[in-house]
C-alpha cells in the first residue's frame, strides 16, 4: 500500500482485509461441513471438483485441469477419489470413443443437488433481512472483488 494515501483510505483498506480473512475462513469450514454432507469421506478440494462437473457437465480430465489451473497428478488423485466413493466415473467420449471422460453419477448428482440446495435456503434464510437493494449491490461488488482477485 502506498505510505502517501490518506489515512482513511489505508485503514478502509485494512478493514476488508480483515473482514476478507474471517469471510474465507468461514468459507473454508462452510465448504467442508457441506462437503461432509455430500459423502462423509469427502474434502473440499474433491467437493470443489464435483461442483466443477455439475456445473460443467462431463469434460475430460485434461479440461478439468486446463479451467481450474490444478496440477494434473492432483486431479487425477481426486477423480480417482472420486470414483471410490461413487460419485463420479469415467466413461467413454461419444465424440472420440478413444478418449475418457469423467461425469457425476447419478448418486453424486443427486446428492449434490440435495445439498446445494439447501445450502441456497439457508443462505436465503440469513438474507432475509436484507433488501434486495442491497442484495444486489453486494452481489455486484463481489463480481468487481472476483475481477481483481
Amino acid at each position: 500500500m502506498d505510505e502517501h494515501e490518506p489515512a482513511d483510505r489505508r485503514e478502509a483498506a485494512q478493514a476488508v482485509e480483515r473482514s476478507l480473512s474471517v469471510l474465507f475462513g468461514r468459507a473454508r469450514s462452510f465448504s467442508l461441513q457441506v462437503a461432509k454432507q455430500v459423502h462423509p469421506g469427502l474434502d473440499t478440494a474433491s467437493y470443489a471438483l464435483l461442483v466443477h462437473l455439475y456445473e460443467t457437465g462431463p469434460v475430460r480430465a485434461a479440461e478439468i485441469v486446463e479451467r481450474t489451473g490444478l496440477d494434473k497428478s492432483t486431479v487425477s488423485r481426486q477423480i480417482a477419489r472420486l470414483e471410490e466413493l461413487s460419485l463420479l466415473e469415467r466413461a467413454v467420449d461419444s465424440a472420440d470413443g478413444r478418449a475418457r471422460i469423467v461425469q457425476l453419477t447419478a448418486v453424486g448428482h443427486d446428492r449434490l443437488a440435495a445439498v446445494r440446495s439447501d445450502r441456497r435456503t439457508l443462505l436465503r434464510e440469513r438474507l432475509s433481512h436484507w433488501s434486495t437493494e442491497d442484495m444486489q449491490t453486494f452481489s455486484s461488488l463481489l463480481d468487481r472483488l472476483n475481477e481483481v482477485l
